[in-house]
């Protein structure tokens, strides 16, 4: 996962405590999934996506994004679009940068909304320095039924919901 092309308009931050620029760059969902695999906390990679988008730190790959159709049905009405996992391997406003550009990139396919959820262990700061907004605690558990049994693969607690307004 060295790959560091031009992206475009894309943008660079300087990150002070590294020292160091971060860039965006555009990665595929097999090079996101292994990023996935070791370095998030709690989930595994997530199944379908729309987008992925990478960060890096002049040397490697430091943070991935993947955003996907909303796994609620509620939401999934075409003008929604969730952020269905951001991981970093611990590197300095990585997740800010990601979020903001996953807003934009939503923008600019015609998405009007861009959501997704954390748990309540986490404080959000990344997101609220992307300019989204918390909108409410969902109720929690388990997708598994007698109809449709299923196994729990990711945490069943409570969790919060952030969304950005798009338009």
């Amino acid at each position: 996962m060295q790959y560091l092309p031009y992206w475009g308009s894309y943008r660079s931050y300087n990150v002070p405590a590294h020292g160091v620029r971060m860039t965006l760059q555009p990665i595929s969902l097999k090079e996101a999934k292994e990023f996935i695999i070791r370095h998030h906390r709690h989930h595994l990679p997530p199944v379908g996506y729309k987008f992925c988008i990478g960060v890096n730190d002049g040397k490697s790959v430091v943070g991935v994004l993947i955003a996907g159709r909303p796994v609620a049905r509620h939401f999934d009405d075409g003008w929604t679009i969730e952020v269905t996992r951001c991981c970093t391997n611990g590197y300095k406003n990585a997740p800010s940068m990601l979020y903001g550009a996953a807003a934009r990139v939503a923008r600019g396919m015609g998405y009007r909304r861009i959501i997704t959820y954390t748990l309540p262990s986490e404080s959000g700061s990344s997101l609220n320095g992307a300019g989204w907004n918390f909108v409410w605690k969902t109720s929690g558990g388990s997708w598994d039924s007698k109809t449709r049994p299923r196994v729990d693969k990711a945490p069943t607690c409570q969790k919060l919901l952030w969304e950005k307004s798009l338009k």
